[in-house]
């Protein structure tokens, strides 16, 4: 498979997620951008246009390389909590066009081990 087609597929992803997220919108946005070194997660009202939460490993807190499965873990974990302090509960997940495996998978789950439900 060559760059081209990954990026097709990639396309046709974020095309379907968000059409899905056009119909939710009275429900939070969580939302994900990951590079190779880094991973970046936020939680955002569509209604408003306003970021409640953002985490990645950019942050000052986390001190790591930032492209593997525990830092994936450290940003879902950090996002999770500072999400239970403002009260958000319950969240749709905009994976951005990215497949639900590794990274992804790792940091919805422990978004989800902090309660915050999707």
């Amino acid at each position: 498979m060559n760059v081209r087609e990954r990026y097709r597929l990639k396309v046709a992803r974020k095309g379907r997620i968000n059409r899905k997220v056009q119909k939710n919108r009275d429900k939070l946005r969580l939302t994900v951008f990951k590079t190779s070194k880094h991973i970046y997660a936020q939680i955002i009202d569509d209604r408003t246009r306003k970021t409640l939460v953002a985490e990645s490993t950019m942050s000052p807190e986390f001190k790591k390389y930032g492209g593997n499965r525990d830092a994936a873990k450290w940003v879902g974990e950090s996002l999770g909590s500072k999400a239970n302090e403002k009260g958000v509960q319950e969240v749709y997940f905009d994976r951005n066009g990215n497949p639900y495996i590794g990274r992804i998978k790792v940091l919805a789950d422990a978004v989800r081990e902090k309660g915050v439900k999707f």
